[in-house]
């Protein structure tokens, strides 16, 4: 049985963008509605776009994007069952740093993203974990809980 330091689970409908964007579009449909009831009263199909709109926002809360886990010697991202589970072993690690995920007040929901030499996983939050291995490998983590995550992780490369 492993013991884990720091466990976190970030969910879908938390992000800012896709709530936004859906929330957007029911607000839209019950002005469709509004305005399609008072002219021609065929406006009833918008209400209940509008209302499946909001149940799958609420549904969103509760899927599981991705699931971070330290343990005694990894960091395991775990995702959605067509991910695959991506572990870094802290041995490797050289550098753990607190920063700003982006400059941006919205921004998507990635896994395991490869870009500008970065490898990113996020749901929400400002802040993120950044990851130095000893191979230049650069990992962005984003957190809800970066100030915990920052201390374990420092804990155990300091330890090494």
């Amino acid at each position: 049985m492993t013991s884990y330091k720091f466990i976190e689970k970030q969910y879908f409908g938390l992000n800012k963008i896709s709530l936004s964007t859906r929330l957007i579009c029911a607000v839209f449909c019950f002005i469709m509605y509004y305005f399609r009831e008072n002219q021609q009263k065929t406006g009833d199909v918008y209400f209940f776009i509008g209302i499946v709109i909001i149940l799958i926002s609420i549904l969103l809360f509760f899927v599981l994007h991705f699931r971070t886990e330290v343990n005694k010697n990894s960091v395991i991202l775990d995702g959605l069952w067509t991910t695959r589970k991506v572990k870094i072993n802290i041995d490797h690690l050289v550098e753990v740093n607190r920063v700003k995920y982006s400059k941006f007040i919205f921004n998507r929901t990635v896994y395991n993203l490869h870009f500008n030499k970065k490898i990113r996983f996020y749901t929400r939050g400002e802040y993120a974990i950044e990851l130095v291995d000893k191979d230049g490998l650069v990992y962005l983590i984003g957190s809800q809980k970066t100030e915990e995550l920052y201390r374990v992780l420092n804990e155990k490369i300091n330890k090494k």
